[in-house]
């Protein structure tokens, strides 16, 4: 990794060397014992969430790391009615079910992570070997939480906002609009397979849901996606799951505008930590986290960041993610106590630098909680702040920057082939380096002022930027 801040190569470098002390496996007898997948040293718990996030940077480790074995401990202990839990006690294999979450939902999220899979890796037997666990889960779920509204009425704790004030809800637009995004890429993953029913079957879903939750839940006063209670009327608090609408594609240009600009604003989302779960200027925000009152959690920033790329911020999305790192950065040295090891945490304050602080839990957040803060130091740092995109399938790598900066990235591996890609300032102006083992498709994107592809052919080669 290149990048004119240190800071941020270190804390790059730093996650992967952490990383390998970050495996585990199941229990005798339990189903999970044998592979090993990435797993927060003690939890002893199997993680849906985790397992899925982490998927997204574990795909940048030259394949090193497996990113995909959690998901398939995950689909191994799907049960027969298609149902797969959110958390699953490592030892046995028995899900873990709370009084607040009966069933163990979790976030319908398979679908996208196996999406951005197939893109990293270019393994279409794999999309053909897990569609069946997605299609059945799918069932099960369709089956479990819909109602005759067409909406889908599932417990708070099931968002993953487990403390958010939204008590009077039935409908929750973040749980609605995450299982419309998994409609929209399971449809996705069927054209992989060139499966046309399944296609045609979930962008039918899609598309229904889409309309229900614009018909049922957008608020045109306030510009923003609201939660419904049982009488389907709107619940004015606005989280940070009013987003995942955002990135499943819902709102349409003027909608998405409007709500890009609750997170420009301080009084809601734009704190100088972006992005906190709750909105600023709700009676029960915490400017010191309070669980999921404010604090910022780096998944639910990697959705926001992600559903800005839908929408073409791409600016923003950059912009955003430089300012998360920095915090992260900043609060590594800060409440070590006396062993002065550089922290990561679960969760942080969204006006300060340091962990968020949820008085009745003490032991949240988490220190070196990778499987979320992964997302920050790997995959936005590659994705965001140096600004690739890569497609195995399509044999093609993005570069979206909004200025020429000395950045780049060394010896990546794209499924066989390394690449290299940096860029600097020589005598003749800017000046991309590369070098590649088989032929690609390289799109320079330098917002607002340059876009061009060209094949980049096996070996080095160079180009200069005012030349193209």
């Amino acid at each position: 990794m290149h990048f004119y801040d240190q800071d941020f190569v270190e804390i790059y470098d730093r996650t992967w060397a952490w990383i390998a002390d970050y495996w585990a496996s199941g229990g005798p007898g339990s189903g999970l014992e044998k592979q090993k997948f990435f797993q927060y040293p003690g939890s002893g718990v199997l993680d849906l969430l985790e397992q899925v996030f982490a998927s997204f940077f574990l795909v940048y480790s030259n394949r090193i790391y497996a990113a995909s074995n959690g998901l398939d401990a995950l689909y191994a202990l799907q049960e027969e009615n298609g149902a797969i839990r959110w958390k699953y006690d490592l030892a046995t294999g028995k899900p873990i079910l709370t009084p607040d979450n009966p069933e163990g939902l979790g976030l319908p999220l398979f679908a996208w992570a196996e999406y951005n899979l197939y893109h990293k890796t270019a393994n279409k037997k794999r999309v053909k070997d897990v569609m069946p666990a997605l299609t059945r889960q799918w069932a099960w779920m369709e089956a479990t939480f819909k109602r005759e509204n067409g909406l889908y009425g599932v417990p708070l704790a099931a968002t993953g906002l487990e403390n958010s004030p939204r008590e009077k809800v039935k409908y929750f637009s973040d749980w609605n609009a995450a299982m419309a995004m998994n409609a929209l890429y399971l449809s996705a993953l069927g054209d992989i397979l060139n499966d046309k029913e399944a296609s045609f079957q979930f962008k039918r879903a899609y598309f229904s849901l889409k309309t229900r939750i614009n018909s049922l839940m957008w608020n045109a006063e306030d510009g923003f996606y609201y939660d419904l209670d049982e009488d389907e009327r709107q619940v004015p608090t606005k989280t940070i799951g009013g987003y995942w609408p955002l990135l499943a594609e819902i709102p349409n240009e003027d909608r998405s505008e409007r709500m890009i600009a609750h997170l420009k604003d301080p009084a809601a989302f734009g704190t100088e930590h972006p992005f906190p779960t709750l909105a600023a200027s709700h009676p029960e925000y915490d400017k010191r986290g309070g669980g999921f009152r404010g604090s910022v959690v780096p998944p639910f920033t990697y959705m926001v960041i992600k559903g800005l790329e839908k929408y073409n911020q791409y600016e923003m999305a950059r912009d955003c993610a430089i300012r998360h790192l920095y915090f992260v950065l900043d609060s590594m040295h800060q409440n070590q106590g006396e062993n002065q090891k550089p922290t990561v945490w679960e969760a942080y304050q969204p006006q300060n630098e340091g962990k968020a602080v949820w008085a009745e839990r003490p032991d949240w957040p988490r220190p070196q909680f990778l499987p979320y803060t992964g997302l920050s130091t790997i995959a936005l740092m590659i994705e965001n702040i140096v600004g690739l995109y890569i497609s195995l399938p399509r044999k093609t790598v993005d570069w979206i920057i909004p200025n020429l900066e000395i950045m780049g990235i060394e010896n990546m591996s794209l499924k066989r082939n390394m690449v290299t890609i940096l860029s600097n300032k020589s005598g003749r102006g800017w000046e991309i380096h590369m070098e590649s083992e088989k032929l690609y498709y390289f799109t320079i994107n330098v917002i607002g002022k340059k876009k061009k592809t060209l094949p980049i052919p096996s070996g080095k080669c160079s180009m200069l930027i005012d030349k193209i």
